[in-house]
């Protein structure tokens, strides 16, 4: 036994050695992240905990379907999808608004942005990227307004290094259970050393999701969509060089089936009695980034961004009497920042000052038979004629091996620190605004301004640098937004908001401390965080009831309370060829409230809490090939705020059952530049859904992904 134990454990060496190990999955001590510093840093002693997916992990080996299900592994996240073409991942117990997404640094949060889930991470296409950093718990003082939860940043694919040869990429993924194709072409050129392009474009085409063995096929949950994305990199030296980005994105015809007749009744839930209720999302952002490297003695990096993004959302409904209306908004955002960084190899300074204005346009129209307008209300879905800036300047002070120089570890500091400051300044203006109680026309001004801070640090625990342990405070805070301030729509099932007034911006302080460990088999992280919320806006009832029924709610600054948790990752390789990977997150929180019309606050769970949720995977790959089993479960979430228990539509009564799947992957390197991957995902055709979510999971569900570079 032991002499074959042998043999093997030398003979997936050599083969690792021979192929070069093609898999996402090999461990570096140096890899470097970005988000959590807004500057290089090396993940092992960044003092925060933070997150690096590879674009070859998530689009090819786990062949997700959409950018929020790329977040699936990292711990604390709770991915909840009010449609099948609809994720929004909550990050630490904060989801929608509370987190801030960001393109290539570029804010992609509006004014408009609702609380709770929402669809418009969806609008990022994962086969555009290179890679996905996390960093979790608030992170206002370098991204301003809305950072809470965490900060999610999505690298584009940059244009091709090498000069000379034109690269290209075919992409093709199927699945059963989605009954979905989806095709990505792409390519890429730099003629010479001054010029660089690339450009892709993906389409997207997916049936009725069928769920486990007793639900089946979920009626009118099929949708589809496509992007084009593209980049320039020009080239002026050795030190300067201008980018000029674009991406353009459309979703068709995602219904929300828990709100209409085709909802399903599993496990004792409600559906609505909309006959149709679907939505229809665009996003256009177009870029130039100049950047400049030792533009001076004194300074080491400079870049100035210019950027104009526009969104829009449109909802088409036909209800139960067959009356039909549309409503939607368009957000058009210019926006620009400046940065740069000064210092030395140990210490480093940088200053940014960032400026955005959302102009919003909204409508709200009921229809004819025919489709044509027959009367239009005062605003859409939040206020009409509407601007909102958004300003921030921030000074950040770095202590620690800057990764960039090529620096001996004995030479530098085990400890390293940093602190951040930013001031932000946040205006709306509103020119029609339905007043929350007559529905007439009505204006609206406010304006507020904040400061806030951050202060982290990491230990070198052992001489070699493999162990770590940080730790550190982080204020965040969000300014009310144009949906807070203005909305007039469905809320949750059940629900209509009204405008409200008089809001303050949220405040949260956040304190963690983790441990890291890093080496060549094995990498691990585990952190324990406590978040503590002052005037979070929620939603509260005014005890009236609308003509349709509904329970009438607004905002108040009435949320006061707490989220804490644990959560941990890892994966060793214990063997040559041979890998184990878990994680695993536990979550509690609390927050006051307004369960009733009582004027009395109330201190109740926090909406859509993480239930204890694990997965644990075993990986083999003695070279070329890879196969992977992997089993994920969540407990029954059953710690329910009043709003969750009314949702009946997405909340079984009593929470969210707990449940167990299994899936099996594996794949090849077929040759030097092609790939494919084979799964079997939920292998026991289990019926579950996420928690809160408004569909359940696919069912016993079959992948393939061919992936091409020429």
């Amino acid at each position: 036994m032991n002499v074959a134990r042998w043999i093997l454990w030398a003979g997936c060496s050599a083969m690792a050695a021979g192929e070069a190990a093609t898999t996402n999955h090999q461990l570096t001590l140096q890899e470097i992240v970005v988000t959590a510093q807004r500057a290089p840093s090396e993940w092992a002693s960044t003092p925060a905990s933070v997150w690096k997916l590879d674009a070859g992990s998530f689009t090819v080996e786990r062949s997700v379907r959409s950018f929020p299900e790329t977040l699936t592994t990292v711990p604390s996240v709770l991915l909840q999808k009010t449609a099948h073409g609809q994720g929004s991942p909550f990050l630490r117990g904060f989801t929608g608004f509370r987190n801030v997404l960001l393109v290539d640094g570029i804010r992609l949060n509006h004014a408009a942005f609702r609380e709770g889930p929402n669809q418009y991470w969806a609008s990022v296409d994962p086969l555009s990227l290179d890679r996905i950093e996390v960093m979790m718990g608030p992170g206002s003082a370098l991204y301003g307004s809305d950072a809470i939860g965490g900060t999610v940043q999505a690298f584009t694919v940059d244009p091709p290094r090498d000069i000379g040869e034109l690269h290209g990429r075919a992409y093709y993924r199927v699945s059963s259970a989605e009954q979905s194709h989806t095709v990505r072409l792409q390519a890429g050129h730099r003629p010479d050393e001054a010029v660089g392009w690339i450009v892709g474009v993906t389409r997207r085409d997916l049936g009725d999701l069928e769920g486990g063995r007793s639900v089946g096929r979920q009626s009118h949950t099929g949708y589809d969509e496509w992007g084009v994305d593209g980049k320039l990199d020009l080239r002026f030296s050795d030190r300067a060089n201008l980018v000029l980005g674009h991406q353009s994105f459309r979703q068709n015809d995602v219904w929300r089936t828990h709100r209409t007749m085709y909802g399903i009744e599993w496990k004792g839930l409600q559906h609505g009695t909309d006959r149709e209720l679907f939505y229809d999302q665009a996003r256009d952002l177009t870029w130039a980034r100049l950047i400049l490297d030792e533009p001076t003695d004194s300074i080491w990096t400079f870049s100035a961004t210019v950027y104009r993004q526009w969104q829009g959302e449109d909802e088409y409904r036909v209800k139960e009497d067959l009356s039909r209306s549309r409503q939607g908004f368009d957000v058009v955002t210019w926006g620009g920042s400046l940065e740069m960084e000064t210092g030395n190899d140990i210490l480093r300074w940088s200053y940014g000052v960032d400026a955005a204005r959302d102009r919003v346009d909204s409508y709200a129209h009921k229809l004819t038979d025919d489709g044509t307008v027959r009367s239009r209300a005062v605003q859409g879905p939040v206020a009409d004629d509407a601007t909102y800036d958004l300003v921030g300047a921030y000074v950040r002070w770095i202590f620690g091996a800057d990764p960039r120089r090529d620096l001996d570890p004995k030479d530098t500091f085990p400890f390293g620190c940093d602190a951040t400051v930013r001031y932000t300044y946040a205006s709306l203006s509103a020119d029609r605004v339905a007043h929350p109680v007559t529905g007439e026309l009505m204006t609206m001004e406010d304006a507020w301004d904040t400061w806030v801070g951050s202060a982290r640090a990491s230990l070198a625990l052992d001489e070699r640098r493999r162990l770590h342990v940080y730790g550190g405070v982080a204020q965040g805070f969000r300014a009310p937004n144009l949906s807070d301030l203005t909305r007039f729509d469905i809320a949750r099932s059940g629900e209509q908001e009204v405008p409200a007034e008089d809001l303050d911006p949220e405040k949260y302080l956040s304190a963690e401390v983790g441990l890291r460990w890093a080496d060549s088999r094995a990498r691990a992280q585990i952190a324990a965080y406590r978040t503590w919320l002052d005037g979070m806006i929620v939603r509260a009832p005014t005890g009236r009831i609308t003509p349709d029924g509904l329970l009438e709610v607004t905002k108040k600054n009435a949320g006061d309370g707490w989220i804490h948790g644990i959560e941990a990752w890892g994966e060793w390789t214990f063997v040559p060829c041979w890998t184990l990977r878990g994680l695993g997150a536990w979550m509690d929180g609390e927050v006051e409230g307004y369960p009733t019309s009582a004027a009395e606050r109330v201190r109740e769970p926090v909406s859509r809490l993480l239930p204890p949720t694990g997965e644990l995977a075993l990986r083999f790959q003695p070279g070329r090939w890879w196969v992977e089993g992997a089993v994920r479960a969540a407990a029954k979430a059953d710690q329910l705020s009043a709003s969750d228990r009314r949702d009946t539509q997405r909340i079984p009564p009593g929470g969210t059952p707990g449940w167990a799947i299994g899936s099996l992957r594996a794949g090849v390197q077929l040759t030097r530049s092609v790939r494919a991957t084979v799964a079997v995902e939920n292998i026991t055709d289990e019926d579950y859904r996420i928690h809160g979510s408004g569909v359940n999971e696919p069912g016993r569900n079959f992948v393939f992904t061919l992936d091409a570079l020429f």
